[in-house]
C-alpha cells in the first residue's frame, strides 16, 4: 500500500441489481459497489439497467464494472451509458492489456486473479505492475460459465504476508461469519463480497448485506484502536 496507514477492511459489495440494495450498501459504508457486464451471469445488468441503477449510488462510494475479455467496443458501450470509476477484469486479460485500457478510458483498473495453489500467486508480479488493484479470487468449478460469484473461498493462508505495492481486495465465499477470520489472518485492504449475502444469484439478502458491513465496520473501528495491526 501507499505507505499510511487506512483502516481495513474497505468493502465492495458485488454484484448488485437492486437499487434499494446500493441504497443499504452506501448508508452502512461500502466503498464500492458493483455491476456485473458479463451475459452469462446470472447477476449481469445492460447498460440501461446499470444507469439506472447508479443514480442510486452516493458519493464518495465508487462504481466498479465487471467484465470478462471484453471488447473495446463493449466496454465503450457501457461507458457511455455508466460514470463507472473501476473496470474489473475478471477473464484473461494479459498486462499489456490491463494497462492498455487504463490508458484508453481513464478509469482505475483491478485485475482479478484466481488462487488455488502457491504456483497461481506467480502471476501476480506482471499483473501489480500493470493493474491500479488487484482482487484474489477463488477458482470456479470447471462447470461453471463464469468465473466469479460462486461462493468458493480459497486457501487464504497462501496469502499471509502479502505485500503489493498496489491496493488489493480479497473475494471468494465471504460472510459475515467468516470476514474476522479473513481479516484477521490476511489483512486485506478491501474485501469484496457477491454470493455471500444473496438470497439467490444477483437478488441481495437485506439482513445479510446489513450484517457483513456492520461486521467490516466493527473491524475497521478495531483495526483504528490497533488491534488488528502486524506487530
Amino acid at each position: 500500500m501507499d505507505g499510511h496507514h487506512e483502516a481495513r477492511p474497505a468493502v465492495k459489495v458485488c454484484g448488485l441489481t437492486q437499487a434499494e440494495r446500493i441504497g443499504e450498501a452506501c448508508a452502512l459504508g461500502a466503498s464500492y459497489v458493483g455491476f456485473v457486464f458479463f451475459p452469462p451471469s446470472p447477476r449481469a445488468l445492460t447498460p440501461e439497467q446499470a444507469a439506472e441503477l447508479a443514480e442510486a449510488v452516493k458519493p464518495p462510494v465508487k462504481m466498479v464494472g465487471v467484465f470478462v475479455d471484453a471488447a473495446d467496443e463493449w466496454i465503450d458501450h457501457v461507458l457511455s451509458w455508466v460514470p463507472l470509476d473501476v473496470l474489473q477484469l475478471h477473464g484473461h486479460e494479459s498486462p499489456a492489456r490491463v494497462r492498455a485500457l487504463a490508458t484508453r478510458t481513464g478509469c482505475r483498473v483491478m485485475k482479478a486473479l484466481r488462487i488455488e495453489e502457491k504456483a497461481d500467486l506467480e502471476s501476480i508480479a506482471p499483473y501489480a505492475e500493470a493493474a491500479d488493484m488487484l482482487l484474489f479470487d477463488a477458482k470456479p468449478p470447471r462447470d461453471a460459465g463464469w468465473p466469479g460469484g460462486h461462493g468458493l473461498p480459497f486457501d487464504w493462508t497462501l496469502l499471509e504476508g502479502l505485500r503489493l505495492p498496489v491496493p488489493w481486495a480479497l473475494a471468494g465465499g465471504l460472510t459475515a461469519g467468516n470476514l474476522e477470520a479473513a481479516v484477521r489472518l490476511v489483512r486485506p485492504p478491501l474485501v469484496d463480497v457477491s454470493s455471500g449475502i444473496e438470497e439467490r444469484p444477483g437478488i441481495k439478502d437485506p439482513a445479510k448485506l446489513q450484517a457483513f458491513l456492520k461486521e467490516a465496520a466493527r473491524l475497521r473501528a478495531a483495526d483504528v484502536a490497533g488491534e488488528g495491526a502486524n506487530p
